[in-house]
């Protein structure tokens, strides 16, 4: 059980004493090597290494590509993020991790990492699932989560509705998507249009000078039998078939094909269907706050059609900062430090990196 101690500062005089954890995470779900330092629910650093520039040429993510570049980034992304926080890594009260789900390759860098530093340093280890991550990272910009709440994450790998009454215990699923994430369908649309990856900006830009209403794109599992098998999941992939067989009618008549108002439909009919199915789903347990995460999260329709639609039925968002909002280390150190404030027991040094690891298990 952690306990108050007093936070020693680098030439080891005592800096202030503090009741609150600080606590280090590693992220490396993917194709960013993230390190956050926080302290309880204070971010001190957020230090990032994207390897997107080696994927892109490849219109998405190539695991082993990702893997090395992680191997080469761990350890300078550590030492930019302690610098920033001002600490030595003698300092920190825990190390937390990204235990899944995520690229096999990738989550196995990133948790031989956090073992090392663990065992060296004599602190405990917190290995913590990458979902109830971009839950528990709003914490650091809008203080505490309300319990219960609706947590809508929408990313490159992962559509889900998830109902959080403990973000360090219980975390449980009301949907999620049955297909293409709605990330996934930003990519391969964006690509569709020769825009660049990964798709979601690119999209979002595009988007701002096209009507929304030029094209009625589908809204996958929104009617007739499917609402009654799916009412909570998602579908993308037939969104993104849609598109595609529009634009190619398009260029065999000859016609130009209007790349913002396709990117701005095909958006809407995202954030139609996420924002529709997240009210519902609120309404439905009787939760009156809704929290978004995930890389999609900083889209910047899907931010003021969830506002709009949650403010008419009494209902509360929360969204982070989009800096926030793709993968990130603070979001797993907030996790941590959450875990450690509540007294979570720690994870064994054996810990496993779980590519499949279920949402239900938010730590390891």
């Amino acid at each position: 059980m952690w306990s108050p101690r007093l936070s020693v500062g680098h030439n080891g005089a005592v800096a202030h004493a503090t009741s609150e954890p600080l606590v280090l995470g590693i992220e490396t779900s993917c194709d960013e090597t993230g390190v956050g330092i926080v302290l309880g629910r204070t971010l001190l650093a957020d230090a990032v290494a994207s390897s997107v520039e080696e994927h892109a040429r490849f219109g998405g993510v190539v695991p082993e590509v990702a893997s090395r570049a992680h191997l080469e980034a761990m350890v300078p992304t550590i030492e930019r993020a302690c610098s920033t926080a001002g600490v030595a890594l003698r300092d920190v009260d825990a190390i937390s991790v990204t235990a899944g789900p995520g690229l096999a390759g990738a989550l196995l860098v990133g948790v031989a990492a956090a073992k090392s530093l663990a065992l060296a340093l004599e602190k405990p280890l917190y290995g913590v699932n990458h979902l109830a991550a971009h839950v528990a990272v709003d914490q650091l910009e809008h203080g505490p989560l309300p319990e219960p709440c609706l947590a809508l994450l929408v990313s490159g790998g992962h559509s889900s509705l998830l109902r959080v009454a403990d973000v360090t215990s219980s975390v449980e699923p009301m949907g999620s998507t049955i297909d293409d994430a709605a990330g996934e369908a930003f990519d391969k649309v964006a690509r569709l249009l020769g825009l660049g990856f990964p798709g979601g900006p690119h999209i979002d830009r595009a988007a701002a000078s096209g009507s929304s209403v030029a094209i009625d794109f589908p809204r996958g599992l929104t009617s007739g039998r499917d609402v009654e098998r799916h009412r909570f999941d998602f579908s993308f992939s037939g969104l993104k078939t849609a598109v595609a067989r529009w634009v190619q009618a398009r260029e065999a008549s000859g016609e130009p094909v209007p790349v913002a108002d396709v990117a701005a439909s095909f958006q809407e009919a995202v954030c139609d269907v996420l924002t529709r199915k997240a009210i519902d789903a609120a309404l439905t347990e009787g939760i009156e706050d809704i929290l978004i995460g995930g890389g999609v999260a900083a889209n910047s329709r899907l931010r003021v059609l969830a506002e709009e639609r949650a403010s008419a039925r009494g209902i509360r968002v929360r969204v982070p900062r989009p800096g926030l909002c793709t993968d990130n280390g603070a979001m797993v150190a907030a996790l941590g430090a959450e875990m450690v404030a509540r007294g979570r027991v720690a994870s064994a040094l054996d810990l496993p990196a779980d590519s499949s690891m279920p949402v239900t298990q938010v730590l390891v």
